[in-house]
């Protein structure tokens, strides 16, 4: 059965606790997700978002214990992505030509994605859709992650159904932030920001100035992952406006691996010279082969500066460090400083190769890469250090 949220809309989704890795194992979700529908009820009953596709059948049994499908006389699909829109083809098999309000480039997706004529009604900022008391208002957030993304505002209930914005992939029974870990739940939506939301920050800043621009009243935050923000739904948009102006906290984080400790003597090394310089700043060492990839991203992001190392390996670096440049690139961090290390046994590329990675992708170099041969000895070590108390010194 369904949650009630309010005495109009109730909750109808899925609650995924086994979710560990998305997107392709793209990204790690290892407090698992939710999948948010919400229902609905004044003169006219509407259905907010559908699930993800493997549990279609299982959410339409579910809607059908909530209501008389047959009763659903508008479907919003905010966002065209499968863990969004997933369970339509099932539902609409059910009750076919209901319409289906969504943005054009949302009917295009959707079109390319089931190959079906259904009865689409397309929206764009500002149309409105009267339901009773209330009313629904869309409004276009593209690129918020997908060109075809909208949010819902119902006006009486002054909730905003948000789509994949303000979201967290984060499985919970007790659906509000305030009963659940403020910790946790922060951490989670920093995580998701970083890793889907931080290469479309600009976009992310003009939107939450337009919706604070349409002075709505906005009582609850009602996403399509995660928790619902019911008390002081203002801070996670306080948060969002943090994040998305090139957010940097005073932290340096240290990423390596190493194959036969050599870079690891010279990480710790590095982190140690750091903290004699300067003792406010926090200092994080993380092992790219080991640490969970998006956790170590969340920490980039959180970051004024990094260091990444890797010895050399076949001329270039390892495959961790690979896999972790690519998607430094492409989450498009703004107003970081860098610099790269690493150990070699004979040629020595890899750490010039990590530096200038981490140039194209937008960091600004402080200093030349550090290189020690086979394992650092004491005279080494001291380098490692003195480098690390100049980086500090650079950054500050």
């Amino acid at each position: 059965m369904g949650k009630k949220i309010t005495s109009k809309v109730a909750w109808v989704g899925k609650t995924d606790w086994e979710l560990k890795t998305f997107h392709g194992h793209e990204l790690s979700t290892l407090r698992g997700s939710s999948y948010n529908s919400y229902l609905i009820r004044d003169k006219k009953t509407v259905l907010v978002d559908t699930v993800w596709q493997p549990y279609d059948k299982e959410f339409i049994s579910r809607l059908k214990e909530e209501t008389d499908l047959n009763k659903i006389d508008f479907i919003i699909i905010n966002h065209s992505e499968i863990d969004h829109s997933g369970a339509l083809p099932e539902l609409l098999r059910e009750i076919p030509g209901t319409p289906v309000y969504c943005t054009a480039k949302g009917e295009a997706i959707m079109r390319g994605h089931y190959h079906e004529d259904w009865n689409f009604v397309n929206v764009k900022t500002g149309d409105t859709l009267p339901i009773g008391d209330s009313t629904l208002t869309f409004i276009e957030a593209p690129m918020l992650h997908w060109p075809d993304t909208m949010f819902t505002y119902m006006s009486g209930e002054n909730i905003l159904f948000s789509n994949d914005g303000f979201g967290q992939h984060f499985a919970t029974e007790s659906l509000f932030n305030d009963l659940s870990d403020p910790a946790e739940i922060f951490y989670e939506a920093e995580k998701y920001y970083t890793n889907i939301l931080n290469p479309f920050s600009p976009m992310v800043s003009r939107k939450l100035k337009e919706i604070l621009s349409l002075g709505l009243q906005i009582d609850m935050i009602a996403p399509s992952h995660g928790v619902i923000w019911k008390e002081n739904p203002g801070q996670i948009i306080e948060k969002y406006a943090e994040w998305c102006e090139a957010y940097k906290e005073n932290r340096i984080t240290i990423v390596y691996d190493s194959m036969w400790n050599s870079t690891r003597l010279m990480a710790e090394a590095l982190a140690d010279g750091i903290y004699s310089a300067d003792k406010d700043v926090k200092v994080k060492i993380m092992h790219a082969a080991l640490e969970d990839k998006n956790d170590i991203l969340t920490e980039i992001f959180r970051s004024k500066a990094v260091l990444l190392g890797s010895p050399t390996v076949n001329n270039g670096y390892t495959y961790a460090l690979g896999g972790l440049l690519e998607m430094i690139r492409g989450l498009k961090f703004k107003n970081k400083k860098a610099a790269a290390f690493g150990s070699f046994g004979w040629s020595g590329e890899g750490a010039s190769l990590i530096s200038d990675s981490l140039a194209a992708s937008g960091f600004e170099i402080v200093s030349g890469p550090l290189k020690a041969k086979w394992v650092p000895d004491a005279a080494a070590i001291d380098e490692c250090r003195a480098y690390g108390a100049a980086f500090a010194e650079a950054v500050k």
